[in-house]
C-alpha cells in the first residue's frame, strides 16, 4: 500500500514519524509524499498551542481531497490528550496514542475505511522508550537523533507531560551503534534531541553529561549539536567539555519563557532570572562566538506592561542571538488556563511582534560580529541557477558561497565576508 505522512510540531515529532515510516517500509509498503495519492495517511499531531484542533482538521481535509478512499490515522500528542475531539473530525478512521503509535501496522492490519473511528489510546504508565532519527535537511547532512522522551516538570502552561508521559531514555550502550550508522550513511552532523534532553538518564545510570563526554571521545567524522536544553540542566561540567571539544558545536538553545521573575514563578519554571543571566554570560565568556537562542512566551496570564518591559529589557541586555517567540494560548487541563488577569489577545500579538523585531535585530548583530572570521561549514544545498551553495557554520551562521556543483557534503573552511540583504556571504578557503 502507499503510505504518506504529515508532521505537526517539533523535531522530536518528526523523528518519531520517520521511525513509524520505517516500520511501514519493513512491512513492504511504499512511502510517498503527502501531496501524492495514498492508501494510508498518518497525521502526527502537536498540542503546544490552541491550534492543535484546527490544524488537525485542516490536514485531514487536505488528505481526503487528495485521497478520498485513504485510511486516515491521527497519532501523537493531540491524539493522546484529546481523542474525543478527534472523533468529531469527519474522515478519521483511527486514533493512536503515544504507546500505540509505534504498533500501527500490527494493530490495524487491512487499513479499511471505518464507519466510526477506532480509538487506540492507552494510559502512559510504563511507556517504553523508542529511539528515532530523521534527516533535518534535504541534503541529508544533519540527523536529528532522539535519545530522551517525556517530561515530569510542572510548568503551569504546558501539556507535554500529560501528552508524552514521564522521563525515559535510550540505553547508553546503544548510542554508539546509532552514531556509527549516521556516519556510514554520510551524515556529518548529529543533533541530540529529546523532550527534556538534559534529563537523559540511562537505566545503567549514565546522565546527559556522560553522553556528551562519551560522544566527544568517539572517532567518527561527525560534529554534534545540542538541541533545546533547560537552563537548570546546562551544567558547568557540560560546558567544560564543549569548551575544549572539536566535535561539539558552540550553539545552545536555552528556553527563557520570561524575563520577569514574577512571571517565571507563576509559570513554575525551575530557575531564576539572575541564574539565567549568569549562565548566558558564562557561556559567552568561555566561548565568545557561541550562538545563543531562547524561547519566550508573551501574554502569560497576569503579564503586565511592566512585566513585559522587564522581559524585553532583559533580553536586549544579553548577548542572545535569536528568539523563538510564542504567543500564549490557553490549553485545557493546565493550571495557567484558570489563572486570573488574562492578557487581551491583541496585546499578546503586539508583544510577540515586538520581540520578533528584537530577535531580528539580535540576529543581525550576531551575524555582523562573525564577519571576517573563519568557520567550518557543511555544504548542504546547491542552487544551479546561481551557482551558490548554502550551509551552516558550527556556530549556526547560515551562509552562502560559490562552489563547484560537485563539491559534495564534507566540511570545509570558509571565511565569512559580508552580511547583505540578511544573507551572510562567504568564500571557500
Amino acid at each position: 500500500m502507499k503510505v504518506s505522512f504529515y508532521n505537526l510540531g517539533c523535531k522530536v515529532n518528526l523523528a518519531d514519524i520517520s521511525r513509524i515510516g520505517k516500520q511501514f517500509e519493513d512491512e513492504g509498503h511504499d512511502i510517498v509524499d503527502f501531496e501524492n495519492e495514498s492508501d494510508i495517511v498518518l497525521i502526527n499531531t502537536c498540542t503546544v498551542t490552541h491550534r492543535a484542533d484546527a490544524d488537525c482538521k485542516k490536514i485531514v481535509r487536505r488528505a481526503l481531497r487528495q485521497s478520498p478512499e485513504a485510511y486516515v490515522g491521527v497519532v501523537g500528542c493531540f491524539a493522546q490528550l484529546s481523542p474525543d475531539e478527534i472523533i468529531k473530525i469527519d474522515g478519521v478512521d483511527g486514533i493512536f496514542g503515544q504507546k500505540e503509535k509505534f504498533q500501527i501496522p500490527e494493530l490495524i492490519g487491512d487499513f479499511k475505511k471505518q464507519e466510526h473511528p477506532r480509538v487506540l489510546v492507552g494510559n502512559l504508565e510504563d511507556i517504553p522508550f523508542h529511539t528515532s532519527a530523521v534527516s533535518d535537511n534535504t541534503g541529508k547532512t544533519r540527523a536529528v537523533f532522539k535519545i530522551q522522551d517525556g517530561c515530569e516538570y510542572n510548568c503551569t502552561f504546558c501539556t507535554i507531560p500529560a501528552a508524552r508521559g514521564g522521563f525515559r531514555s535510550m540505553d547508553f550502550s546503544d548510542i554508539e551503534s546509532e552514531i556509527k550508522s549516521f556516519s556510514d550513511l554520510g551524515f556529518r552532523e548529529v543533533i541530540l534531541s529529546g523532550i527534556n534532553l538534559g534529563e537523559y538518564t540511562s537505566k545503567s545510570g549514565e546522565d546527559f553529561t556522560d553522553v556528551i563526554r562519551y560522544l566527544d571521545k568517539l572517532d567518527y567524522p561527525l560534529r554534534y549539536r545540542i538541541s533545546s536544553i533547560e537552563p537548570n540542566l546546562l551544567k558547568s561540567d557540560i560546558l567544560d567539555i564543549i569548551e575544549k571539544s572539536n566535535k561539539f558545536t558552540p550553539h545552545f538553545h536555552i528556553p527563557l519563557q520570561s524575563g520577569s521573575q514574577d512571571i517565571l514563578m507563576k509559570m513554575k519554571r525551575r530557575y531564576r532570572v539572575k541564574n539565567y543571566k549568569k549562565l548566558i554570560l558564562d557561556i559567552k565568556e568561555r566561548m565568545p562566538d557561541t550562538c545563543l537562542g531562547a524561547d519566550v512566551i508573551t501574554g502569560f496570564p497576569g503579564e503586565s506592561d511592566e512585566h513585559f518591559a522587564q522581559t524585553f529589557d532583559f533580553i536586549d541586555s544579553l548577548p542572545i542571538s535569536y528568539l523563538h517567540v510564542f504567543t500564549y494560548s490557553e490549553r485545557k487541563g493546565t493550571v495557567a488556563a484558570s489563572l486570573e488577569k488574562p492578557v487581551p489577545h491583541d496585546i499578546r500579538k503586539e508583544r510577540t511582534k515586538s520581540l520578533r523585531e528584537l530577535s531580528d535585530k539580535k540576529l543581525e548583530e550576531f551575524y555582523h560580529s562573525q564577519i571576517g572570521k573563519i568557520k567550518t561549514v557543511i555544504p548542504e544545498s546547491f542552487a544551479s541557477e546561481s551557482g551558490m551553495w548554502r550551509g551552516w557554520s558550527e556556530n549556526y551562521v547560515s551562509t552562502i558561497f560559490s562552489g563547484d556543483e560537485n563539491l559534495g557534503h564534507e566540511p570545509i573552511k570558509v571565511k565569512l565576508i559580508e552580511l547583505k540583504n540578511e544573507k551572510v556571504f562567504s568564500e571557500i578557503l
